[in-house]
């Protein structure tokens, strides 16, 4: 690294902290970037087979840290014990990137195969080295693409097992969490409504249509086809705004 000018070497520096990579790579990787750091962090990411070597041995020993002492699963006190660990809040939204990149079907819940596969998958066979990946992944929420994909994985990750839609109070929640980082000027606006108007479970097209929403329609929602193809809820939200002021009605 003596070569490289000093944002380079501090980019390497980075690069190999959170990805666990070895100089070699970290340095053709950078290079194939152009040395931007976030589209290195997609390179890597993107080809397995240049990430860091996992040993089984490692991910089984960390899976059974967190495991149930009565199912072959790690449950609710497991991830507490984990985010503890971590030194991340259970509340912390890169909980759900974690989840989203292990496939996790449940909230607050790893199964074997989603918690080491997961792992694998991502270079990662320690806490340390966990650790170290959690900026990275609390930065994939910047990523427009990753974004989308995180939000549409959370309505299946927080819905009650055996439920096609998502309780309302679960799916605020949720809402306040995703749109807290999209930073959706009228999301208390949207949660107010749907408590004082709907007061139901939300159906998944609903949940997938409000992110389209969010995106297309403009603040001053001068944009926004009354007769496109929205879920009535977001018709209906839209006359709600108007009706309380919060944006004029042409």
């Amino acid at each position: 690294m003596s070569k490289l000018g000093r944002g380079q070497r501090e980019k390497m520096q980075q690069f190999m902290t959170i990805t666990g990579a070895s100089e070699k790579v970290s340095l053709q990787t950078l290079k194939a970037s152009d040395w931007h750091l976030e589209g290195a962090f997609d390179i890597f990411y993107s080809q397995p087979q240049i990430q860091a070597h996992t040993d089984s041995r490692h991910l089984e020993k960390l899976y059974n840290r967190y495991k149930d002492p009565n199912v072959d699963m790690i449950l609710a006190d497991g991830i507490s014990l984990l985010c503890t660990d971590l030194k991340v809040d259970p509340q912390d939204i890169v909980m759900l990137v974690v989840s989203w990149h292990m496939k996790a079907a449940t909230m607050c819940e790893f199964s074997r195969n989603e918690f080491i596969d997961g792992l694998d998958a991502l270079g990662i066979d320690s806490l340390e080295k966990l650790g170290e990946k959690i900026p990275f992944m609390r930065s994939e929420l910047k990523d427009e693409q990753k974004f989308r994909e995180i939000y549409n994985f959370a309505f299946g990750w927080a819905k009650e097992k055996g439920q096609k839609s998502l309780a309302l109070d679960t799916a605020i929640g949720m809402w306040q969490l995703l749109f807290a980082e999209k930073q959706w000027p009228y999301v208390e606006h949207w949660c107010q409504f749907l408590q004082a108007r709907h007061n139901k479970a939300i159906s998944r097209d609903t949940w997938s249509q409000l992110i389209e929403f969010a995106r297309a329609v403009d603040l001053s929602l001068s944009n926004y086809d009354a007769e496109g193809a929205w879920p009535y809820l977001i018709d209906e939200f839209v006359e709600y705004l108007k009706e309380n002021s919060v944006i004029k009605s042409n």
